[in-house]
C-alpha cells in the first residue's frame, strides 16, 4: 500500500508542475470559486453596522457561547487555571489508579490504527495518550502560522490596541476549550483493540441523544465531519504548505531562488515526511511530536523575550498604546474585526477555541475523568492566545510594524513583516523562524490529517480501505497545496473551518449541564484525595 500510494504521489508531480507554469490552476481556481462562492459568502457574510463597521457573522456565537461558558462555570478560565498545571505535571495522576507520571512508550506500544503519532496507545491504561501528549498535539494543530501571520495582519489593521483585545479573545476562548473537550472524553469511543474515536461527531450523537435530542445529533454529527475533512485539506493542508514554503523561497532568494517555480518538490517533500507518520507506522513519533511543539513555543518566546529585553525602554510605551488604542474607536475597530475575523481567520483560527477541532486530539486521552482533560484543554488557548500571539504583538509593536500601510497584507507579507521585525533586532532570527514556520506547518498538518480520518471514518466507516483512500488524498493535496494558488480553494476551506463552529456551538450549549456534572465529581475526587 506505501509503495502504491508513493508511486501515485510520483504520478501528480508532472501534471502539478505543467499546471504551475501554464497557469492550470488559476484556470480550476476559478471555476472552483463560481461554483462554491455562495457557501463561503455565506460563511463570511458581515453584518454591517455602521458605514465603516463590519463584522462576520459566525463571531457572534463563538464570543456569546465562551462569554455564556465563562459565568456559567463560574470563571474556569481563571479559578481552574493552576489545577489544570498539576494535572499537566501529574499531580493527581493517583486518582487514575496509577502513579507513575512519566509514561514511556515501550517497542510493544502500536500507534492508532497502526499509525497515527497523536494517539499512541499506552497498555493497561484507559485512553491512549497522558495529559501532556493529548496538550501538545492540540497545541500542535494551533501554534503556528496564526501567531505569526495573524497576529501581523491584526495589529497592522487594528493598531497595538488590537493586542488588548487578543488577550480577551484568548481568556474567553478557554472556557470554550474546556466544555468541548470534557465532552470530547465523557462521549468518545473505545474500540476492541484500545483506540480511541472522538470529538464532536461523537458527543453530538450520543450527548444529545441522551438528552433527548437524537435526530438533532445525527444531523449535527454529519455536518461537522463533512465540514473537517474540508477543513482538514484545507486550512490544515494546502495553507501550512504554502505559506511555508513561500517563506522558504523567500529566505533563500526569492525569484532567484532554486526553489522559485519549483513548490511541487517542496510539497513532494512535505507529503514524503507527513506520510512516513501517517502512513508509515513510526511507533515512537510521539517521542518526537510531544517534544516539537514545546521546543519551538520556547525558542519562539525566547526570540521575543530577547527582543524586548533588547529594547526594555519601549515596553512601557507600546503598553500605553495598547491600553490607549484598546479603547480609542480604531482600536475598537482593530480588535473586533483584525483580531477576532484575520485572526481567527487564518490558520484555522488563532486557538480554534469553539470550533470542536481539539476535542479530538484531547478525547484520547488516559484518565477516569472527562473534566481533568477538560481542566487541561483550558491552557492551550492560554498558551497559544494569551502568551504566544501576545509575544508576537508586543514585538511588532515595540519595532513599529504596525504602520497604516500594512493593512492589506496578505498572508505571506505578513509573515515576512514579522520575520523582519525580529530581523531587526535579532538579524539571523529569520531563518531560525522559516525553521519555526515548516516544523509548525509540519505539526499542524500532522494533527489536522488525524481530525479529518476521524470525520471521515465517521462518515464512511473504520475499514482500512477508507483509511487509506483519506490519508492518500490528503497527501495529494499537500503537494498542491504548495504548487499552485489556489486561492478559492483555501477560502472554501476557511469557510468549513468556521462552520465546524455551529453545529459544535449548538451541541456545546445543549450539553453543559453535563459538562458541570463532570467537572463536580473531578473536583469533589481531587477534595477527597487532599483530605
Amino acid at each position: 500500500m506505501k509503495k502504491k500510494i508513493l508511486s501515485l504521489l510520483f504520478l501528480v508531480i508532472p501534471f502539478l508542475s505543467f499546471a504551475q507554469n501554464g497557469g492550470i490552476d488559476q484556470e480550476i481556481d476559478k471555476v472552483f470559486g463560481k461554483a462554491t462562492g455562495w457557501f463561503v459568502n455565506f460563511i463570511f457574510y458581515q453584518i454591517p453596522f455602521s458605514e465603516d463597521i463590519k463584522i462576520y457573522w459566525v463571531l457572534f456565537p463563538l464570543i456569546l457561547g465562551a462569554s455564556y461558558f465563562t459565568f456559567y462555570f463560574k470563571f474556569i478560565n481563571f479559578s481552574g487555571f493552576f489545577t489544570s498545571i498539576n494535572i499537566v505535571r501529574g499531580k493527581y495522576d493517583d486518582l487514575e489508579g496509577r502513579e507513575d507520571h512519566n509514561v514511556e512508550v515501550s517497542d510493544s506500544v502500536f500507534t492508532d490504527d497502526g499509525d497515527n503519532p497523536d494517539t499512541i496507545r499506552i497498555e493497561g491504561h484507559e485512553g491512549e495518550v497522558s495529559h501532556f501528549q493529548a496538550l501538545t498535539a492540540a497545541l500542535s494543530a494551533t501554534v503556528g502560522l496564526g501567531n505569526i501571520a495573524g497576529v501581523a495582519i491584526a495589529v497592522s489593521i487594528g493598531g497595538a490596541g488590537a493586542t488588548f483585545w487578543m488577550i480577551i479573545a484568548g481568556f474567553l476562548g478557554m472556557a470554550s476549550k474546556f466544555v468541548e473537550c470534557t465532552l470530547g472524553v465523557k462521549y468518545r469511543d473505545i474500540a476492541s483493540d484500545g483506540t480511541v474515536y472522538g470529538g464532536p461527531m461523537y458527543y453530538l450523537t450520543k450527548g444529545l441523544k441522551s438528552s433527548g435530542f437524537e435526530r438533532l445529533g445525527k444531523v449535527l454529527a454529519v455536518f461537522f465531519a463533512i465540514f473537517v475533512i474540508g477543513g482538514s485539506f484545507g486550512g490544515g493542508n494546502m495553507f501550512q504548505v504554502n505559506q511555508a514554503f513561500q517563506l522558504v523561497e523567500n529566505i533563500t532568494g526569492g525569484e532567484s531562488s532554486f526553489l522559485h517555480g519549483k513548490g511541487w518538490l517542496f510539497g513532494l517533500i512535505m507529503a514524503i515526511l507527513v506520510g512516513i507518520v501517517i502512513i508509515g507506522g513510526i511507533k515512537k513519533i510521539a517521542k518526537v511530536t510531544d517534544k516539537i511543539v514545546p521546543f519551538m513555543v520556547v525558542i519562539y518566546v525566547s526570540a521575543s523575550l530577547f527582543v524586548l529585553i533588547a529594547k526594555y525602554d519601549m515596553i512601557g510605551d507600546a503598553v500605553m498604546q495598547i491600553i490607549n488604542g484598546a479603547f480609542s474607536p480604531e482600536g475598537v475597530v482593530g480588535g473586533a474585526v483584525g483580531v477576532l475575523v484575520q485572526g481567527f481567520r487564518r490558520a484555522a483560527f488563532s486557538n480554534e477555541a469553539g470550533i470542536g477541532s481539539a476535542s479530538i486530539a484531547h478525547s484520547a486521552v488516559k484518565t477516569k475523568y472527562a473534566a481533568s482533560e477538560g481542566m487541561v484543554a483550558l491552557l492551550e488557548p492560554f498558551i497559544d492566545t494569551v502568551v504566544v500571539c501576545t509575544m508576537t504583538a508586543l514585538v511588532l509593536v515595540i519595532t513599529g510594524n504596525v504602520a497604516a500601510e500594512n493593512a492589506s497584507l496578505n498572508d505571506a507579507q505578513a509573515i515576512l513583516l514579522t520575520s523582519n521585525a525580529f530581523a531587526s533586532v535579532i538579524s539571523w532570527f529569520p531563518y531560525v523562524l522559516t525553521i519555526a514556520v515548516v516544523l509548525f506547518a509540519f505539526s499542524t498538518m500532522i494533527s489536522w490529517s488525524y481530525y479529518g480520518f476521524q470525520g471521515w471514518a465517521f462518515l464512511f466507516g473504520r475499514t482500512k480501505r477508507a483509511e487509506y483512500t483519506y490519508k492518500l488524498l490528503f497527501l495529494v493535496f499537500v503537494i498542491i497545496g504548495a504548487a499552485a494558488s489556489l486561492g478559492s480553494v483555501i477560502g472554501f476551506s476557511d469557510a468549513m473551518i468556521f462552520a465546524m463552529m455551529v453545529p459544535n456551538m449548538v451541541g456545546l450549549v445543549l450539553l453543559a449541564p453535563k459538562v458541570k456534572e463532570e467537572l463536580q465529581k473531578y473536583m469533589t475526587a481531587i477534595k477527597s484525595r487532599k483530605s
